[in-house]
């Protein structure tokens, strides 16, 4: 993705120049992508894991949760905007139509805010990080107030190839991204590995 010249777009302009790149994205290149980025999150190796279902134009698919050899906790949205609830995921069949549409969550116990913290990675959706370690969500904030309970967990933010840009405009409550995974493999952020 191209960046603009001496402009500095804001976070609203990302998203909509991302969202609509990820729309326009064939399905056969989002198949070839889910499947790169399946054999990328293969290389992870942890106890536990935090991670999401991609869903719409998100990069990859289920077999990004399957590729992950650990437990494996995924989000359930609360009712109201905060931090998100963990549960465990054991696999396609336990699985329920979220909060939001489109979305599904584990349908097993509820593990509480805290879970996040049980984790040694915590896949993060995005729709860009910069190299800094910035990251770009949708803007509903779950996972900014998530993140807080997640200190000392690698903290990796995926993204297609094309949105791992130069530079996002960046806000005092951002939590700094410690690592990339992209279709290409993952890509460890020096900058913001001590960063809080």
């Amino acid at each position: 993705m191209h960046e603009p010249g001496n402009e500095t777009p804001s976070k609203a302009e990302w998203r909509t120049r991302i969202l609509r790149a990820r729309a326009e994205l064939p399905p056969e290149a989002h198949a070839r992508e889910a499947a790169a980025l399946a054999t990328a999150a293969s290389s992870i190796h942890a106890e536990t894991v935090c991670a999401y279902l991609p869903f719409g134009t998100e990069p990859g698919r289920i077999s990004l949760v399957n590729a992950l050899a650990a437990r494996v906790l995924l989000p359930v949205i609360p009712d109201t905007p905060g931090p998100l609830d963990w549960a465990e995921y054991t696999g396609p069949d336990a699985l329920i139509p979220g909060r939001l549409r489109g979305v599904l969550e584990p349908s097993g116990p509820r593990l509480g805010i805290s879970a996040v913290a049980s984790a040694q990675v915590l896949l993060i959706p995005a729709l860009a990080v910069d190299r800094h370690g910035t990251r770009l969500g949708r803007g509903a904030g779950y996972y900014d107030r998530t993140l807080t309970a997640a200190a000392d967990t690698a903290r990796v933010a995926v993204v297609r190839a094309e949105e791992v840009v130069d530079h996002l405009p960046a806000e005092p409550h951002d939590v700094p991204m410690t690592a990339v995974l992209t279709p290409s493999g993952l890509i460890q952020l020096p900058t913001a590995a001590g960063a809080r």
